[in-house]
């Protein structure tokens, strides 16, 4: 017997977890709460991820896979190699649109760095982000936007850490948006190699 089908699949449940992650930080974030969000009841999100840490490695695990995601994404939208690392860094953090929400995921990032699985996760997603912008500055490379020679790798890192930076001073100071903040970030890193 098949069971009955899921009214709601894991995607989506997934997202609200990063809506409701954003408004509570990891201190009031409940399972009811996130199934509030999609119509369903804790539950079932019991039944589907074991317990909220089940769930939080599911999101962690799918935010890995997302960042190649959205580089195909980009880059087919996108005939400029560095248009599309541009709308990656823009788009990476779409769904904060507060300092609030972006220090309730940073309070959870620092909660995962404790945890030797959701450690492992944060890294995996950090070294998918770094092969996503390092595979954008190669093809912005061959496409001439990029000086011949640039080093795509130490590129790739010192664009991770200006943006990741910037996220984190935008937090503090509130000057303009976030995805304004991280632009301005990696326009200065690419400044020089153009």
């Amino acid at each position: 017997m098949a069971g009955r089908p899921r009214g709601v699949d894991d995607a989506a449940i997934l997202q609200a977890a990063v809506r409701v992650m954003g408004r509570t930080g990891p201190g009031r974030m409940t399972l009811a709460a996130v199934a509030g969000e999609v119509g369903l009841v804790a539950g079932t999100l019991v039944q589907r991820f074991g317990s909220k840490r089940g769930m939080l490695v599911a999101l962690a695990e799918h935010s890995a896979r997302e960042v190649g995601e959205l580089r195909v994404r980009v880059r087919a939208e996108h005939a400029s190699p560095l248009a599309a690392l541009a709308a990656l860094t823009a788009g990476a953090w779409s769904a904060v649109a507060t300092a609030e929400e972006f220090a309730n995921h940073l309070a959870f990032l620092c909660a995962d760095l404790a945890d030797p699985e959701l450690r492992r996760l944060a890294l995996a997603s950090q070294e998918a982000e770094e092969a996503a912008v390092r595979a954008l500055l190669e093809e912005a490379v061959v496409a001439g936007e990029l000086r011949p020679g640039t080093d795509a790798d130490l590129l790739a890192r010192a664009v991770q850490g200006a943006t990741t930076g910037a996220g984190v001073l935008w937090a503090v100071d509130r000057e303009g948006t976030l995805a304004g903040r991280r632009l301005v970030a990696l326009d200065t890193a690419l400044h020089p190699h153009r």
